[in-house]
Formats: structure tokens, C-alpha cells, sequence
């Protein structure tokens, strides 16, 4: 570990944040962030119990009244000077990420100007909650409609985007008004306790934020969804740990966003531009070493041009460089994890003991650190794994279609709906495939679509809720209807 990151990470609070003080778990246990390129230890942090997570609990109900009468104004500004102090650290975040993630650097910088964005959208959205007034239909009153913030929120974020996971939640509650418990991925934690900090130093009232770090998510969250003072759940994260979420908050009929699993087509057609198609699925596919909901998942190809698009692919994807994210020219770092190298492997050959052809990668390195190499398989049965389930990994599998048709069946062929990869030059094509895929988002001839002012989320079983954009506020407001009679 260079002296750089020593110092860095000596910066990165190791307490729970509660109530506007920084402290030790009631347990005084400890758990430990490593890096997954190296596998060493970075930092013990504080191991959150069942007393800590309701005292944070407790802490952003007391907070909730007073942040709701703080003026929007006010609420925007503080939101503001976040997002100009985050960019004045913009390199100590990047290189947290990193360390404690392992995507390349640059793409680390590249978080940070997303995730420092919805700091900034939400900042102005803050002035602009509204309402509206009018003569009822009748004559005999008037209708007032109002929005309020929903109350005290639990935010539950994961490991691969540590930062704007963060944002992206934190922000439009604190714009709405609302008042928040953040409780981070025991993998990488880090990022949020420093952004937290940050908070503090810009000026967040004690209460407003409040974070805990553990490693028994599921006995420190239950209590607080069960706790009736809660009245809004926020989650990023698999399907199967949403379902489980969504049946707990339904006790309490909480209001629920749900960012959940996906399972992305990228479909090209036969007219499509072909470098375009190629850096479209460079982008959409190995971002984040592929750990990324919105990666794209099943490359479906028309037949008469897989093997060309294959090809181009494969070419630079042999050009793309492995290694620790903090290394010069590094361009895939580590899986989180060797549980994440473990199931990306188990897929690879489970598509080639089904017949898929191997066009480059497929063997896991030696040495340390959870690494695996970016990989292309071509020919893959429709039965194979990673057809089926989400990959988070740099895995490409190219299975092919004849016609249109039978590329919207391949496509929507899954109980996902996140996001889907469209490349034509056929705009009427085009449009059709807006109209026919069943995602709540989509990226017509590109494979970057997420942007904070836009709204991010999933139909089917990809979530529930939108995040960003005009949307995102209003998942934390609740509308309040007045008649106000003439007489």
C-alpha cells in the first residue's frame, strides 16, 4: 500500500454515525474491509448491533421534524456545498473506491462526477417541490394539494457503486425533507463513512444522517423495518434480498423503492453500425467489471453478422489491461470477491459443457487478488446459466437471432425488466423496440444511459420506484389533499 492511500485512508472515520457523533459498535466488535486485488486488510471498522441500528433509528425520528420545517432553500444549499466539497476531493474519493472496490481509477473519477451529481440535481430540485390549488369540479371548494416529506427513511445500498448508490438515495430524502439511517455493503463501506463525514463538515444537522456498518445486515435491519416510527425502505440490491425486504416492509405498509437484479439484452441488428455496436457493448458490458445492474447481459446478434461482431469484440477485449486499479493503463480490476470469480467461472463452463465456443479468456490467474479475465463466449445454448441469470462479471455470451420478432422474444424472454441495449439505423426499428421491450429503461444505440436527471429503475422483477430525475424526489414526498369549502 502506497503512502498516499495510508494517508487517505487514516481520513476515513471507523465509528457509526449516530446522531451527529461518530461511535464505537455497544459491542465494541470490529469487522474488517480488504482489498480485493490484494487481499490485505485496509480498516476495522465499527460492527453495528440491533441497539446500535435502533439508536440510529431513534436518532432520525427526533431529527424529523425539525429537517422537514427546514427551509427547501436551505435544505438545496446544503445539498450544494456537498457536491462542490466532493468535487474538490474528487481524487481521495476516486482512490477510495478503488482500493476498497477495485474498479480502475479512472472509472472511479468517473463515479464520482455521476454520483456527485445528484447532489447537485437534487440540490435544486429541493425549491421546486410543489402542489396545486383549484375549484373542485362541483363548485363548492377549493382543492388543496400538498406535498410532505414521507418521514424517517432506511437506505440500504451495495458494494459496486459506493458512492453514487449513496448519493442517489441520500440526496432526494434530504431535499424532500426527510430525515435517514444509511446502512452500506459490508464490502465497501468505506467510501459512505468519508462521504458522511463530509456531510458533516458542510453542515448536516445532527440526526438528519445517520449511519451504521455490520456484518449481520439481516438482524440489524429487520427491527428498524419493523419499527413503526420508520415510514420509507430504500433498497439497491439482488431480487431475491428485495422480496425478502418487500415482505417485512408490507407489515408496516412502508413506501418502497426497489432497485433490484437485471438481466440486460443487447440486441443488434443486422443494419446496425457495427463500431458503434462494438463500443456500445465495450461500455455497457465491462464497466465496473461488469458488476453492474445495468450491465448487458445476453448479447443477442443477427445471424449474419455474430461472427464479424464477435470478432471485433474479441479484438479489443484482448487489448483491455488486468491489474490492481491504482496501476497505470489498468483497465479491469478485481471482482469484489473470490465468491464473485467463483460464479462467473462456474457459468463460463457451464456455457462451454453445453457447447458454447470460447473466443478469448475463460481461466482463472494465479496469484493474489479476485481477479478473472474478460471473456467471450460465442454460440451459447439457450439453456446455459448465464443466459438465464444475472452476471456480475466481465462475461460476454453472443447467442443469435433471424428476425425482429424472434429478437423482442429473446429479449423480454426473462423475469427481469431493468434496462435494455438496442443498435440499429432503422430509427422506425428503433422505435419499435422502445415501444416492444419490457425495461424500464433503455439505451438505443448506446450502452451509457444513466444520467441524474433521468429517472433509474426496473419493471417485472428488476424493482419497484424510480431513482433520479423529476421521479426521484417524489419517491420520498407524500401528495395531501385538502377541501377547503366556499361556506
Amino acid at each position: 500500500m502506497s503512502e498516499k492511500e495510508t494517508a487517505l485512508l487514516a481520513k476515513v472515520p471507523t465509528g457509526l454515525f449516530i446522531g451527529g457523533e461518530w461511535r464505537p459498535s455497544s459491542s465494541g466488535k470490529t469487522l474488517t474491509v480488504s482489498d480485493p486485488a490484494t487481499g490485505l486488510d485496509l480498516l476495522s471498522i465499527a460492527d453495528a448491533t440491533v441497539e446500535d441500528g435502533a439508536a440510529a433509528l431513534d436518532a432520525a425520528v427526533a431529527a424529523q421534524d425539525s429537517w422537514a420545517a427546514t427551509a427547501p432553500r436551505q435544505r438545496g444549499e446544503l445539498l450544494r456545498r456537498a457536491f462542490d466539497l466532493l468535487q474538490e476531493r474528487k481524487e481521495e474519493f476516486a482512490l477510495l473506491m478503488t482500493i476498497e472496490m477495485g474498479k480502475p481509477y479512472a472509472e472511479a473519477l468517473g463515479e464520482v462526477g455521476y454520483g456527485g451529481e445528484f447532489l447537485r440535481w437534487f440540490s435544486e430540485e429541493a425549491v421546486r417541490i410543489s402542489g396545486r390549488y383549484g375549484m373542485n369540479p362541483e363548485g363548492t371548494g377549493h382543492m388543496i394539494v400538498t406535498q410532505r416529506p414521507v418521514g424517517p427513511c432506511f437506505l440500504i445500498t451495495p458494494w459496486n457503486f459506493p458512492l453514487a448508490m449513496a448519493t442517489r438515495k441520500i440526496a432526494p430524502a434530504l431535499a424532500a425533507g426527510c430525515t435517514v439511517v444509511v446502512k452500506p455493503a459490508e464490502l465497501t463501506p468505506l467510501t459512505t463513512l468519508y462521504f458522511v463525514k463530509l456531510l458533516e463538515e458542510v453542515g448536516l444537522p445532527a440526526g438528519v444522517v445517520n449511519v451504521i456498518t455490520t456484518s449481520t445486515s439481516s438482524a440489524v435491519s429487520a427491527p428498524i423495518i419493523g419499527d413503526p416510527r420508520l415510514r420509507k425502505l430504500s433498497f439497491t440490491g439482488s431480487t431475491p434480498v428485495g422480496q425478502r425486504l418487500l415482505a417485512q416492509a408490507a407489515q408496516g405498509v412502508l413506501r418502497t423503492s426497489m432497485e433490484l437484479g437485471g438481466n440486460a439484452p443487447f440486441v443488434v441488428f443486422e443494419d446496425a453500425d457495427l463500431d458503434k455496436a462494438v463500443h456500445g457493448a465495450m461500455l455497457a458490458k465491462f464497466r465496473n467489471v461488469g458488476q453492474a445492474c445495468t450491465a448487458a447481459n445476453r448479447f443477442i446478434v443477427h445471424e449474419s453478422i455474430a461472427a464479424e461482431f464477435g470478432r471485433r469484440l474479441t479484438e479489443r477485449v484482448a487489448a483491455l489491461k488486468i491489474g490492481r486499479g491504482t496501476e497505470d493503463g489498468v483497465t479491469i480490476g478485481p471482482l469484489v470477491n473470490d465468491a464473485a470469480v467463483d460464479s462467473t467461472d462456474a457459468m463460463v463452463q457451464d456455457a462451454l459443457g453445453r457447447g458454447a465456443t470460447l473466443l478469448i479468456g475463460g481461466a482463472r490467474p494465479d496469484g493474489p487478488g479476485s481477479f478473472y479475465p474478460p471473456t467471450v463466449l460465442t454460440d451459447v445454448p439457450a439453456d446455459s446459466r448465464l443466459l438465464k441469470e444475472e452476471i456480475f462479471g466481465p462475461l460476454v455470451g453472443i447467442t443469435t437471432f433471424s428476425d425482429e420478432d424472434e429478437a423482442v422474444r429473446l429479449a423480454n424472454s426473462t423475469e427481469y425488466g431493468l434496462i435494455g441495449y438496442v443498435f440499429t439505423t432503422d430509427h422506425a426499428r428503433g422505435q419499435r423496440m422502445i415501444d416492444k421491450l419490457d425495461t424500464g429503461m433503455m439505451g438505443l444505440n448506446t450502452g451509457l444511459v444513466s444520467n441524474a436527471a433521468a429517472p433509474f429503475g426496473g419493471v417485472k422483477q428488476s424493482g419497484l420506484g424510480r431513482e433520479g430525475g423529476l421521479e426521484g424526489i417524489h419517491e420520498y414526498l407524500s401528495t395531501k389533499y385538502t377541501l377547503s369549502p366556499l361556506s
